[in-house]
């Protein structure tokens, strides 16, 4: 079949409605906090308009170059090279909110951990089509490839977890599991990864008090409603006062010094309580057709590296959503997941546009014979 010579129109329009919808509510969430603190209401508006510019121009440049050249092991390697360096630089830096997580520059900041986790997807996509090639060792040889490839995550996982940042940690871990599991990765490896990963998640959340009160907390916020449990609940009021239509945009109440940080990781129950039922119905609609195409776009294309490279980039699009979705409405534990493209917050939007523009260029690819 001939190859298509134009990017998935229905992923490009979800992403920038997405975007879209994310500058309004980032702006109406935000307006009286920026106000307050900056004397300006429209400061992280603005803000975020600049980083999906800056997104949205990397995109496009993605879009136009062959999803392949970032097969090169030159690239691939500088990638990570890079960042493992940035991961390992923010130990020497200073704190921010109590963790190692960004490196900043006067007023503008970025957490490595958003970009570590696009070049270990390139990386993976890569090393999993090499080894499966007729004259390769195969995806389930234990020391050739399976120890490599896991040796190769668990360091990034390893230093994303010491910032801390436990949630984007087990988020890049996920990423992998399903790409190894798409390759054909046999189960016996699978039980034993998940017989690994129990306990150690459970001693990551042990050994730190404020990861176990979450989980306390989790289980039951009205215990402490003023404290710890402050937040969930005010979340929940928010999703809850919304209704089907919602009381209107701009109007939110929880968002008045109720909901700590409303335009950053519970956005989405601002965006329940001013849009309702609708509102958040449309925002699963996006979510889902970018999940949609994004699964089309990698299943159409032409070699082994584009597929395992779009399911990539479709798992840590459409699973990080349904994690921050999930926290919002007291599905999990309380992470510092940000919603895709709509929470505040240029790292993620500039990592999540430039993985795009490169699902996009895949899509141009489909079927390509």
């Amino acid at each position: 079949m001939p190859r298509s010579v134009q990017p998935d129109r229905q992923l490009f329009g979800a992403t920038l409605a997405l975007c879209l919808v994310g500058a309004v509510m980032v702006f109406s969430a935000s307006a009286m906090t920026a106000r307050d603190e900056y004397g300006n209401a429209c400061y992280f508006f603005l803000r975020q308009c600049l980083w999906t510019g800056l997104g949205f121009a990397g995109m496009l440049r993605l879009m136009k170059m062959d999803y392949r050249a970032l097969r090169q092991p030159r690239v691939i390697f500088t990638g990570l090279g890079a960042a493992f360096v940035l991961l390992i630089a923010v130990f020497f830096l200073g704190r921010s909110h109590g963790t190692h997580r960004w490196i900043r520059y006067g007023p503008f900041g970025f957490q490595p951990s958003e970009f570590a986790k696009l070049a270990l997807i390139v990386f993976l996509a890569w090393f999993i089509e090499v080894r499966r090639e007729p004259r390769g060792e195969g995806l389930n040889d234990l020391p050739r490839t399976l120890l490599p490839a896991v040796g190769m995550v668990c360091a990034v996982v390893a230093l994303v977890c010491a910032e801390p940042d436990l949630g984007t940690a087990c988020m890049i871990f996920f990423i992998a599991a399903v790409m190894l599991f798409i390759a054909g990765l046999s189960y016996r490896y699978i039980v034993a990864a998940l017989a690994a990963a129990i306990p150690t998640v459970y001693v990551a959340i042990a050994s730190a008090p404020y990861r176990l009160q979450r989980v306390e907390t989790f289980f039951s916020p009205g215990a402490d409603p003023q404290g710890h449990g402050f937040q969930l609940l005010q979340s929940l009021i928010a999703v809850g006062s919304g209704g089907f239509s919602g009381v209107g945009l701009m109007e939110s109440r929880q968002k008045l010094f109720f909901l700590p940080e409303a335009h950053t990781d519970f956005i989405f129950a601002v965006i329940c309580e001013e849009l309702g039922f609708i509102g958040a119905a449309v925002l699963l609609g996006l979510f889902a057709v970018y999940g949609w195409r994004g699964f089309v776009a990698a299943m159409k294309a032409p070699d082994e590296f584009g597929r395992l490279l779009g399911i990539g980039i479709t798992v840590m699009v459409v699973g990080q959503a349904l994690i921050n979705l999930s926290v919002v409405l007291g599905l999990l534990p309380t992470k510092g997941i940000p919603l895709p493209f709509v929470s505040y917050g240029g790292s993620s939007l500039l990592g999540m546009l430039l993985a795009t523009g490169v699902l996009l260029n895949i899509s141009q690819h489909a079927d390509e014979t």
